[in-house]
C-alpha cells in the first residue's frame, strides 16, 4: 500500500458516514428506470459539494463528472440509478419499486471514490481522466413503458446502449463495473473479475381472435387467450432443444387487458424475454419461440404478430485484471479480515444486464461484493453490513481506478493494447437499429 492508497482509504474512511446517510438516501427512495430524477440530483448534488461540475440529464436522467481533462485513457467508474419492480419488497416505495438489487450501493461507490480521486494529492498522481457515471435504466421495462419512453426520445433499450448511441461513451476508454454478488454460491467479501452472463431479446406477441358471448355463443369465437396458452404449451414443449451451455432462458406473462369472464377475449398481449449465453444462441432461440407461438395461433385460428425488440448483448467474461487484484490487497492490508475470490471459467451469472453491451465495445472490470443477503429482486433481500455494501465497494472503485491511472496510466494502457472488441460502435449501432 503506498501514500496515496492509504490517502483514498482515510478519505472513505472519514466519509463513511455522510455516504452511509446518502445510501439511505436513495434506498427508501427508490425510482423506476429513466425515471430516477430525484436519485439523479442527489448524486449531481453530492459531486458538485466536493468540486466537481456534473453534467445532467443524459438520457433523460443520467449523471456524468470527470477529473483530470488529459491525453491519458479515460476510465468511467460506473454506477446504475435505477431500482426494479417488486412492491412485494418491505422497503418498496408506492410506486412498487425497491432497491432489492444493491444498485444504491453502486451509486455510494461511485460517490466515494469521487471524492478520495479528486483530492488535490491524489488527482495529480492520475495520468489519465476518471469519469464519475450515474446511468439509468439497468433493469429491463415493460414494452408499455417503453413506448412512451420513446415519445421522449429514448430509443434503444436500457441506459448504456441509449448512452452509447448518444455518443457519451466515445470519450472512455476503460470502464469499471460492480454488482452485489450475483454468483449465488459466492460467501466471500469481493469477487474479482466479470462473470459470463446472458444476453436476450424482447418479445411482444399480440394474439388476435374474435369475441364472443363465453357462455351463450362460444362456437362464434376465437379465444386469443386460449391461443395464448397454447403458445406457453408449445414453448415448453420445445425446451428440450435447449443446450446447457447455450444457458437459455425463456420466460414471460400476460398482460391483463381486464377481459370479464363472459367474454371470449379476441385479444391478447405477451410480453417474453429470451435469453442465452451467446448472440447465436439467442438468436436459435428467438427463431424457435416465434415458430411455437405462430403455430399455437395457427391451431386455435387466431392471428399472431410478434415484435422482437433490442436487448442486452451477453457479457463477455473478462478475468480479474491486474488492477482490481492489487486494489483488493490494499484492503485485505488495512482489514485482514476482508475475503477475496476470483471469477472461474465454469461460472455462469444466467441473469442479463446492459454492461454486457459496454463489453462488447471496451474493456470492463467488474467487482461484486457482499453485504446483503436473500435473493435479489425478492422480498427476501435485505442489507446485512453497511461497511461491505456501502464502503468497501468505494475504496475498490478509487482504488482500482488509481492502479489503472496510476506511473502515466500504465495498466490502463496494457489494458487497451491487448484488447480487441467484438463490435465497433457503427456495428453495435446497426445491430441494435436493425431490432427497432
Amino acid at each position: 500500500m503506498d501514500h496515496i492508497e492509504q490517502k483514498i482509504l482515510s478519505i472513505i474512511d472519514e466519509h463513511a458516514e455522510e455516504l452511509k446517510k446518502l445510501a439511505s438516501q436513495i434506498y427508501h427512495n427508490p425510482e423506476r428506470g429513466f425515471a430516477e430524477h430525484e436519485t439523479a440530483k442527489a448524486a449531481a448534488d453530492f459531486l458538485r459539494k466536493y468540486g466537481m461540475e456534473p453534467r445532467e440529464g443524459l438520457a433523460l436522467t443520467g449523471v456524468k463528472a470527470d477529473i483530470n481533462q488529459s491525453d491519458g485513457p479515460s476510465v468511467a467508474l460506473i454506477g446504475e440509478l435505477d431500482g426494479i419492480g417488486c412492491p412485494a419488497h418491505p422497503d418498496a416505495a408506492p410506486t412498487g419499486i425497491s432497491h432489492a438489487c444493491g444498485h444504491e450501493a453502486q451509486m455510494i461507490a461511485i460517490m466515494g471514490a469521487a471524492l478520495a480521486l479528486n483530492d488535490p494529492e491524489i488527482k495529480a498522481a492520475l495520468g489519465g481522466r476518471a469519469v464519475f457515471f450515474g446511468v439509468p435504466a439497468e433493469e429491463n421495462l415493460s414494452a408499455d413503458i417503453k413506448a412512451e419512453l420513446a415519445k421522449e426520445g429514448i430509443v434503444f433499450n436500457g441506459g448504456k446502449s441509449e448512452l452509447i448511441r448518444r455518443g457519451e461513451f466515445d470519450d472512455v476508454d476503460i470502464s469499471i463495473t460492480s454488482h452485489v454478488h450475483m454468483v449465488s454460491n459466492c460467501s466471500s467479501d469481493l469477487l474479482l473479475g466479470n462473470v459470463a452472463s446472458t444476453g436476450f431479446v424482447s418479445k411482444s406477441v399480440h394474439m388476435k381472435g374474435k369475441a364472443a358471448h363465453a357462455a351463450a355463443a362460444p362456437h362464434d369465437g376465437v379465444n386469443a387467450l386460449n391461443a395464448a396458452t397454447l403458445g406457453f404449451n408449445a414453448m415448453a414443449m420445445i425446451r428440450e432443444t435447449f443446450q446447457e451451455k447455450d444457458a437459455i432462458r425463456v420466460h414471460g406473462q400476460i398482460r391483463d387487458d381486464g377481459f370479464p369472464c363472459q367474454t371470449i377475449p379476441d385479444h391478447v398481449h405477451v410480453d417474453l424475454m429470451v435469453r442465452a449465453k451467446t448472440l447465436e444462441a439467442i438468436n436459435q432461440t428467438s427463431a424457435k419461440v416465434d415458430r411455437a407461438y405462430r403455430g399455437a395461433a395457427s391451431a386455435i385460428g387466431a392471428d399472431c404478430d410478434i415484435v422482437t425488440t433490442q436487448g442486452y448483448l451477453p457479457v463477455i467474461m473478462r478475468k480479474a485484471d491486474q488492477a482490481l487484484v492489487e486494489a483488493a490487497e490494499v484492503l485485505k492490508e488495512q482489514r485482514p479480515e476482508t475475503t477475496i475470490e476470483n471469477i472461474t471459467d465454469d461460472m455462469i451469472n444466467f441473469a442479463s444486464t446492459d454492461a454486457g453491451d459496454l463489453t462488447h465495445i471496451m474493456p470492463v472490470l467488474n467487482f461484486t461484493f457482499g453485504g446483503a443477503e436473500g435473493a435479489l429482486h425478492s422480498k427476501d433481500y435485505r442489507i446485512t453490513d453497511e461497511y461491505k455494501l456501502h464502503i468497501m465497494p468505494a475504496k475498490m472503485m478509487a482504488i482500482t481506478a488509481y492502479r489503472l491511472l496510476k506511473d502515466g496510466a500504465a495498466e490502463a494502457k496494457a489494458i487497451l493494447d491487448g484488447f480487441h472488441p467484438t463490435m465497433t460502435k457503427d456495428e453495435y449501432l446497426a445491430y441494435a437499429k436493425a431490432l427497432h
